[in-house]
This record gives structure tokens, sequence and C-alpha cells, in this order.
């Protein structure tokens, strides 16, 4: 179970985030309506990129599961919506792991920085939500989401530095 806690993590972040899109209210600004979800939708994408190295190609079938616990618990559409937008994501991310060569840590940053904006065009589109605002409001929460788990491991994943009075 231990091993799998990440992609486990992954399932349920999926299932909670269409969850909330679909019951948190939509917020007024601008003229544009947008979900308060949107914003904490960075969130899931370093889950991912970590699941997908618990379970390489096979993170596809934890994606599955997400969709299949969401089209029961949030609604048949918004669980359309997000495959849709997962399965271009993993496309995405799948050529960037698979072709960069580039270290793990740029790895990570650039297919959750590349695989964000053309996603939520998906989501959106597919949901029938695609409106500019909603685009921007739901691409800079993954790009916050992304960055701010991306300085987290960062930090944790640094060497060490010598205490001052040993150098």
């Amino acid at each position: 179970m231990k091993r799998y806690l990440i992609t486990i993590s992954y399932i349920a972040m999926i299932v909670l985030l269409n969850v909330l899109v679909v019951r948190l209210p939509f917020v007024a600004a601008f003229g544009q309506h947008f979900s308060l979800a949107d914003l904490f939708v960075g969130s899931i994408y370093l889950v991912r990129d970590f699941a997908q190295r618990e379970l390489r190609h096979k993170v596809l079938y934890a994606m599955l599961a997400g969709v299949i616990l969401s089209y029961i618990l949030a609604t048949p559409e918004i669980a359309l919506a997000s495959a849709s937008a997962f399965l271009v994501g993993e496309l995405i991310d799948w050529s960037i792991f698979t072709f960069s060569g580039k270290p793990l840590s740029q790895r990570l940053l650039y297919s959750s920085l590349i695989s964000a904006p053309i996603d939520t065009m998906v989501f959106l589109g597919v949901a029938g939500r695609l409106h500019v605002f909603e685009v921007g409001m739901m691409t800079l929460g993954k790009f916050i989401g992304v960055l701010a788990l991306w300085l987290m491991w960062k930090i944790k994943t640094a060497p060490k530095a010598a205490p001052e009075y040993l150098t």
C-alpha cells in the first residue's frame, strides 16, 4: 500500500477536483464566471508526474480509475472533460519524459508548464465552459500549483550544505 501512496493520492485528487468543479459555486469577475476549483487544479500536476514515476506508462490506468470514480461522484460531463484533458496532458507529458533527455526536475517542470494551458482548453471546451477568462484563471491556478509543488520538491531533494564551520 505504501509503495503506491502517490498513485492513490493521484486518483483521489482527480476525483476531488472533479467533484469540486461540480459542487463549488462560480465566482463572477471581469464579466466572466469561473469555478473556485480552477485555482486548485495545479496541485495535481506534480502528483501525476510522481505517479508516472511509480507506474510508468501504466499511470493511464490510475487516470482511468479517477475518471470512472468521477463519473459516479461528479457528473458524466465533467468526467468526460477530465478524461479528455488528462489524455491530452498525458500524451504531452509522455513525449517530454520520453524524448527530452532532460534531468527529472526539468522534465517535471516543463511537462506541467506545457501541458497545463493545452489540457485546460480541452477540459473547458469539452465541459462547454471555454472562455478566455476561465482558461486564464485555470491555467494560472495550475501554474501556481505546479511552481509551488516543484519548489517544495527541489528544496526537499537539494543536497544539504555543510555547516559554515566546516567550510
